[in-house]
């Protein structure tokens, strides 16, 4: 595949069509862009929905909203020969005919071909890159959040994130170390997917770390990110049966050891309307613990510094940047784990990981649900507790900053991650994940759209219905 095919290069938007206020928060797309991406295939296909007229209405609205939210490096147009859906890569990740700037201010490089992930990407036109901090390590990214103005969308996938919820790419590719590409999709109120760990789908992608790391999706819904898997083979994997559920139910366990700490209120209380919903709808929920695989939450990120400072010192010539001063601190960091510590990590991981389909087997459970971390999103100029992205253990709330999503990373397993609610003033999205043995990548998503339909719709809209319009449209 060349991901590029049937996207140019977009003629910038009159700044004239942006009202100087819009960043607080922007009105919908015109709706023909919010229809569900199998909706409108179907329209499309069956010519109710003009294509020529439709492509210059997404290329209008996709430039004017980048101009709010600050979600790309480089934005093409999706031409007459593109597909209808639209894909954003993020900055640390090749495509042809794209720059990879690895959230750098100086560096380019030019790839001749796409990373793995997208080889076998079918049915879909790569029309952006999306931004990310410096080395997908750094605090710094410069995006709004679409959605939800007053919440930050922080991660380093955070450009992934913010494309998807503000309409200017269908669907984005992330990458997610320790929860990097969850952490933005729960900010934004979008479905965020890791895979599997597997060193295949790596080539071509920046290696922060190669153990940890791992491709990942996001789209609006549960729905769409199921629409994209089965049309395209997402992820260069094979495409999800119909129903990977084939009627059957079934049996999920919620992590005790995320409910016995301190826990956000509303984050408790979603969990247990969604255990409630589930059990109404047949399926088996029980409790379940981790155990060891817990306990290695704060080694991830110990192996993840000290992987990415053993990167950077291999890359750090080729890159000539003055780095900001949060990326250097997270870099540092990985001076800190001797040779010695490291090969203990190494020994962990290894030992962790060929434990992992005895431990789903042990508990008779599909998949695990918990929380994404202990708190709510982080409102947006909230000042961050430390200058680095990386929790060091002499700070009072190092246990919250760790949070619950390195248990995925450091198994090496896929997990997805979703909204259940939203709270009021500041309207902030309440996220949950669900985590899966290797492979069950269609399980995890069947399983959001199945929360989804239980908890009913969600208002993951705008905060103010008078807010300006990126497109000069006049407000009801």
């Amino acid at each position: 595949m060349t991901p590029d095919t049937g996207s140019t290069a977009l003629t910038a938007v009159p700044p004239a069509l942006l009202p100087a206020d819009t960043i607080s928060s922007a009105t919908l797309p015109p709706a023909n862009l919010r229809l569900p991406l199998a909706e409108r295939a179907r329209l499309l296909a069956a010519g109710r929905l003009n294509a020529v007229a439709w492509r210059a209405e997404t290329n209008r609205w996709a430039a004017a909203a980048d101009q709010v939210y600050r979600a790309t490096t480089e934005l093409h147009t999706l031409s007459a020969t593109g597909h209808d859906v639209r894909v954003g890569v993020k900055d640390t990740v090749d495509v042809a005919g794209f720059s990879t700037r690895l959230g750098l201010r100086r560096y380019r490089h030019h790839p001749s071909r796409s990373a793995a992930p997208l080889r076998a990407l079918r049915g879909a036109s790569v029309v952006a890159k999306l931004v990310t901090p410096e080395l997908s390590i750094g605090q710094d990214h410069g995006c709004a959040n679409p959605l939800f103005p007053g919440i930050d969308p922080s991660g380093s996938s955070t450009g992934s994130a913010v494309a998807v919820a503000a309409h200017i790419v269908d669907v984005a590719l992330g990458t997610d170390t320790v929860a990097s590409v969850r952490y933005p999709a729960a900010a934004c109120g979008v479905v965020g997917l890791r895979l599997t760990h597997d060193a295949r789908l790596l080539d071509g992608v920046f290696p922060l770390s190669p153990l940890l790391d791992a491709p990942g999706w996001l789209a609006r819904t549960a729905d769409d990110l199921a629409y994209f898997w089965n049309r395209t083979g997402l992820g260069g994997l094979d495409p999800a049966p119909s129903d990977p559920l084939n009627g059957r139910r079934l049996r999920i366990g919620i992590v005790r050891e995320a409910l016995d700490g301190t826990l956000a209120p509303e984050i408790r209380a979603g969990l247990e309307d969604v255990r409630v919903a589930l059990e109404k709808a047949g399926h088996t929920v029980v409790p379940v613990r981790l155990g060891d695989l817990w306990s290695h939450r704060a080694t991830t990120y110990e192996l993840c510094v000290r992987t990415a400072w053993d990167t950077y010192h291999t890359v750090r010539t080729q890159l000539d940047d003055q780095l900001d001063g949060s990326t250097r601190l997270a870099l540092e960091a990985g001076a800190d784990i001797s040779e010695a510590r490291y090969n203990e990590i190494l020994a962990e991981l290894h030992q962790t990981r060929a434990h992992m389909p005895a431990l789903f087997t042990a508990q008779e459970v599909d998949l695990w649900l918990l929380p994404v971390d202990p708190h709510l999103p982080r409102t947006a100029g909230e000042s961050a507790s430390s200058a680095s992205t990386i929790p060091h253990p002499d700070e009072p709330d190092f246990d919250q900053r760790v949070g619950f999503s390195p248990t995925a990373s450091f198994a090496g397993l896929p997990a997805i991650t979703f909204p259940v609610a939203v709270t009021p003033q500041p309207r902030t999205p309440v996220p949950l994940q669900a985590i899966g043995p290797s492979g069950s990548e269609a399980l995890l998503i069947r399983f959001a759209q199945e929360v989804a339909s239980t908890v009913g719709s969600l208002d993951v809209r705008p905060g103010r219905a008078d807010a300006p319009d990126p497109l000069g449209r006049t407000v009801q």
